[in-house]
């Protein structure tokens, strides 16, 4: 099938919903299928206000118009709400295609932390984007739910993957990254931004030392305020897979994030999970052994670390390794909704002919 992705993210933006995307592409292409990616790399941009990685396209309906012409796409998906988004969605309106979208981060919550805005504004926005969608795919069964009580319609399940060959745990002998630190460590990974809220981990009384991985508008602000807090800066790869090894507990205090594909790369590595009981943790971590929800706000937090630090690594490690990426990939392609033969066919072939006979006229 010839599939057409329509993203805001993408490399080298570092998140969870770009290495998501850029998985499941390889996944989908490694299965016999044809993806072409629009993506903000190929525009001009101009940064994100409050988030300058994150590069907006501009002026992209013409050209996203022109990849539709030439692709031909049997499927599209339209994975973020930005001008790249908005572009596919308004073709495929115009041109009665039909598209699936999917809800990767909590965007009313995002805005409202950082700007004077309404939640009911951003959830009207977002509405509107994903009414004439398909199937709008979501990460988890509390997510969906939360977005049903919104009045969003046409939810589907997709999950997401963890590559167990570069997440594992520390083998042994191999060397301690966080030597001369006192243990235990508690980590977190993932940006420094207000809407992390990873100053509800930063101010824990806890044991050993507390290190946050990762970069953002928050760091200098939360590296002065806490002292004690070890903050490292960005790592990736192999080297952020050994920092998740060399840990004891990796501490989740996002409220926003509708999934935290670092929750499944600790696990990988054999790291218990504390968090809140927010969408994501609370679909993952009840029953598996391999992490702990906090009970309440910041001091339930603290219980959750501690009471991590007694689980089985090699019990957490079990847990992840029932994830995968083809899984992700899989559940993904069924959701989508392609255009039915033998319409797509007959579509295409008008739409060439409808562009050779401008061509005549104009010339």
């Amino acid at each position: 099938m010839r599939i057409l992705l329509a993203t805001d993210a993408w490399e080298p933006q570092v998140n969870g919903v770009v290495r998501t995307l850029t998985r499941v592409v390889e996944e989908l292409r490694a299965m016999g299928h044809e993806v072409d990616v629009v993506s903000p790399d190929q525009f001009p941009t101009f940064p994100l206000p409050t988030y300058p990685e994150i590069k907006l396209a501009i002026g992209a309906y013409e050209p996203v118009q022109d990849r539709f012409k030439s692709f031909e796409p049997e499927a599209i998906h339209i994975a973020t709400e930005g001008p790249i988004g908005l572009a596919a969605r308004r073709i495929c309106l115009e041109w009665k295609l039909p598209f699936t979208t999917s809800y990767h981060t909590k965007f009313p919550e995002y805005v409202s932390a950082r700007l004077p805005l309404p939640l009911a504004a951003g959830y009207t926005y977002m509405r509107w984007f994903h009414k004439p969608s398909g199937r709008l795919m979501v990460a988890t069964p509390t997510m969906r739910d939360e977005l049903a009580k919104h009045g969003f319609r046409n939810l589907s399940p997709w999950s997401r993957g963890v590559d167990t060959d570069i997440f594992k745990p520390r083998a042994p002998g191999e060397p301690d990254v966080f030597e001369g630190l006192a243990r235990p460590i508690f980590l977190n990974v993932g940006r420094v931004a207000v809407e992390k809220n990873i100053e509800a981990f930063a101010c824990l009384d806890l044991p050993g030392t507390k290190v946050v991985i990762g970069d953002g508008p928050q760091r200098e602000e939360l590296a002065e305020k806490y002292p004690e807090v070890k903050f490292l800066g960005a790592k990736f790869g192999a080297e952020l897979a050994r920092y998740f090894g060399c840990a004891d507990v990796f501490c989740f205090p996002s409220l926003t994030d509708t999934f935290g594909l670092v929750i499944l790369e600790a696990m990988a590595a054999g790291v218990p999970v504390a968090a809140f009981s927010a969408p994501g943790p609370i679909d993952i971590i009840p029953g598996s052994h391999a992490g702990a929800l906090a009970p309440g706000q910041t001091e339930g937090l603290k219980q959750a670390c501690l009471a991590c630090l007694d689980l089985d690594k090699t019990v957490v490690r079990k847990f992840a390794e029932g994830f995968s990426w083809r899984a992700c990939a899989e559940e993904f392609y069924r959701n989508l909704q392609p255009y039915p033969e033998p319409e797509k066919t007959r579509f295409w072939r008008r739409l060439r002919r409808l562009a050779r006979l401008r061509g005549r006229t104009a010339a």
